[in-house]
């Protein structure tokens, strides 16, 4: 299966079963893999729709191009993952900056799978972001033993507090202090592991 850029808006095609799968699909806790060598690519519009994905995505999501396409990127977020690496993420991206990021991913079928994504904003010659773009490798086992107990420490923290920000503050907090105590900003640590 070739995947292809399509011309028509996202938001035209989304379709609602396939962002209603993230709400509804639990963990299977049965991590799937992929090799050192490969490389996930997707690319969305602005808003974070998706616009292009290689087979690599399309097999690892355990979704076909057209539940992908038009689908918000969201549609792989597993419920493990920490809401403020996404603020994180997404606060980085719009002010025109690329980040990278270790991501537990889910499948269609709750299944998972970890990456480190690089991400970065497209931006026209009016200085306007016009889309986004990330490629994803297969992680070390080395570096998901640092970065697994903070996720989980992030994700208990954002649990407790019944208002979803303020969780996602604490959480934020926490990484902060995590990093300080360190003395290594968030790309020193990343690339530290």
């Amino acid at each position: 299966m070739t995947a292809t850029l399509h011309t028509k808006p996202a938001r035209d095609r989304a379709k609602p079963q396939t962002r209603k799968f993230m709400q509804t699909v639990q963990p299977t806790g049965v991590e799937r893999t992929f090799g050192e060598h490969e490389v996930i690519v997707s690319k969305t519009d602005p808003k974070g729709i998706i616009t292009y994905v290689n087979p690599l995505f399309l097999r690892l999501a355990d979704m076909t191009e057209e539940e992908a396409i038009g689908a918000p990127h969201s549609v792989v977020r597993h419920p493990d993952m920490p809401s403020a690496v996404f603020h994180l993420l997404w606060d980085r991206l719009l002010n025109k900056q690329e980040i990278f990021a270790y991501v537990v991913n889910m499948a269609k079928n709750g299944d998972h799978y970890w990456v480190l994504a690089h991400v970065t904003p497209s931006i026209n010659s009016a200085g306007q972001i016009t889309g986004l773009h990330s490629n994803r490798r297969k992680p070390t086992e080395a570096a998901l033993a640092v970065i697994k107990p903070i996720y989980q420490k992030m994700c208990e923290i954002e649990v407790k507090h019944g208002d979803k920000k303020a969780g996602m503050e604490a959480a934020a907090e926490f990484l902060n202090q995590t990093l300080t105590a360190k003395g290594l900003s968030y790309e020193e640590f990343i690339f530290s592991l």
